[in-house]
């Protein structure tokens, strides 16, 4: 018999397929709207009132307007779903599949064409073709959440991948920001003043999505991470004009060039911060050739604070930095990223074998994660991914004369409200673990007791 793991794997790498078996599978974890809702904030609407009942479905909008086919959206709102997504594993073994899987790398294969090359425009282009959507009333306009953009330098034999949110600035250009400064900004600053050619995917399989959001050094490609997710090679074709190599199942693809000479405004721009954003490097990407399925969708990621943008961005940083810590701290049982700290905080539950090693494990996680400000560590009974249970041990353990590790001025996020505007910051770790000389005893109710109420409750009316 196929297991259900089997089966979504067997859906190849079209984001469709993923869609119909897993709706099958799964069918109360898909919410469909077959009524028709506008563009402008209607879904984000509906994403954030199911959020505030504790509901995480995947959504599937039937019928949006101004659009030619469905939008999917808040896919990575759940890890049990992303868990599904990566063999079936449960979410507190995400972090070790998921590097198991990525540091199993396979290269692409390069096929003659695909779905993405179904249709395809050259010259006259015209991206009102291209669905967008508002997402916030704070938002300068309609936005491209999900677009993952590839660079090659072929001679050198790099390739990269990475998101940046997009907005539409004339029929032929994309107004888009830089303001991480990582790989495609490095690629930008090789070119040595020369356009770089650039290809815009928007929308493809999760896995592909996923594999584009790794932590990785520079020079290494994330398209064969997405192999090792897949278990097999990303299969890709390549762009008309600049032979870019891209999903071949892709729903859109956009190429052309980044100007490092040429700017336009884009933003403010809802960001997981929570807060709309017009911090932005202000590059234009001038678009040269369309392509796109017959059938396309739009694959949204939902913006702002979100479940979805947070774990999107956070499962890869998560699970490189438990490997790391686990391999030099063996005492480490736990990392967790709350939502309520965005990207900024971080909890570790850990196993201490002599004093100061708390300490030790903080400072490690803030020096390698160049986006946090504050780690709280915690004893190993603590559920970490539970803020109250946190906050109960910072109440109970922590004394700030004591406790507190503090260090100023480095780099960090340049979407951080309270940065400077460079996103200079200071760090801070919290020691909330017990230490030698704690007295106490946690207390706690018997499994026998535990037992005997929840079936005293389940006989109760």
């Amino acid at each position: 018999m196929t297991s259900t793991a089997e089966r979504l794997a067997d859906t190849g790498q079209d984001l469709h397929r993923f869609i119909a078996v897993y709706r099958e599978l799964y069918p109360d974890d898909v919410l469909s709207f077959h009524d028709p809702v506008g563009r402008d904030q209607d879904v984000t609407a509906a994403v954030w009132s199911l959020a505030a009942r504790g509901l995480h479905p995947a959504l599937l909008f039937e019928h949006v307007e101004g659009l030619r086919g469905p939008l999917v959206t808040n896919l990575f709102a759940s890890r049990e779903r992303v868990g599904r997504m990566l063999g079936g594993v449960p979410p507190a073994g995400i972090h070790a599949e998921y590097q198991a899987r990525s540091r199993r790398m396979v290269a692409p294969r390069e096929l003659p064409s695909g779905a993405v090359t179904q249709h395809v425009v050259s010259g006259d282009i015209d991206l009102n073709d291209v669905p967008t959507i508002r997402h916030f009333a704070t938002d300068r306009g309609p936005y491209i959440t999900n677009a993952i953009i590839v660079a090659e330098d072929r001679e050198a034999g790099i390739g990269n991948l990475s998101y940046h949110r997009s907005m539409l600035h004339s029929r032929s250009e994309i107004a888009t920001s830089l303001h991480s400064r990582g790989h495609l900004w490095r690629m930008l600053q090789a070119a040595q003043g020369r356009p770089l050619p650039v290809a815009m995917v928007i929308g493809a399989h999760p896995l592909f999505m996923l594999a584009g959001a790794a932590r990785l050094p520079y020079g290494v490609d994330e398209r064969q991470v997405a192999g090792g997710l897949f278990g097999a090679p990303l299969e890709v074709v390549r762009t008309p004009k600049y032979g870019i190599a891209v999903p071949a199942q892709a729903e859109y693809v956009l190429e052309g060039v980044i100007d490092p000479e040429a700017h336009a405004d884009e933003g403010p721009f809802g960001e997981f911060t929570g807060y709309s954003s017009d911090r932005s490097t202000n590059n234009l990407l001038r678009v040269e050739t369309l392509l796109r399925r017959d059938d396309a969708w739009l694959l949204d990621v939902v913006g702002g604070n979100s479940s979805e943008h947070l774990n999107l961005g956070r499962i890869p940083r998560e699970s490189e930095m438990v490997e790391k810590l686990k391999e030099r701290f063996p005492g480490v049982t736990a990392v967790h990223y709350p939502s309520s700290g965005t990207h900024f905080h971080a909890y570790v539950a850990l196993k201490q074998s002599r004093p100061g090693e708390a300490r030790q494990v903080m400072l490690g996680l803030l020096g390698w994660d160049p986006y946090l400000k504050t780690v709280i560590a915690v004893d190993a009974d603590v559920d970490i991914t539970r803020d109250e249970e946190v906050l109960w041990a910072l109440a109970t353990h922590f004394q700030p004369h004591l406790d507190v590790v503090m260090v100023e001025g480095l780099p960090g996020s340049a979407l951080d409200p309270s940065a400077s505007g460079v996103g200079t910051t200071s760090r801070m770790g919290l020691d909330a673990t017990r230490g030698p000389n704690f007295d106490g005893i946690r207390a706690r109710i018997d499994d026998a007791a535990m037992a005997r109420a929840a079936a005293l409750l389940a006989r109760a009316r």
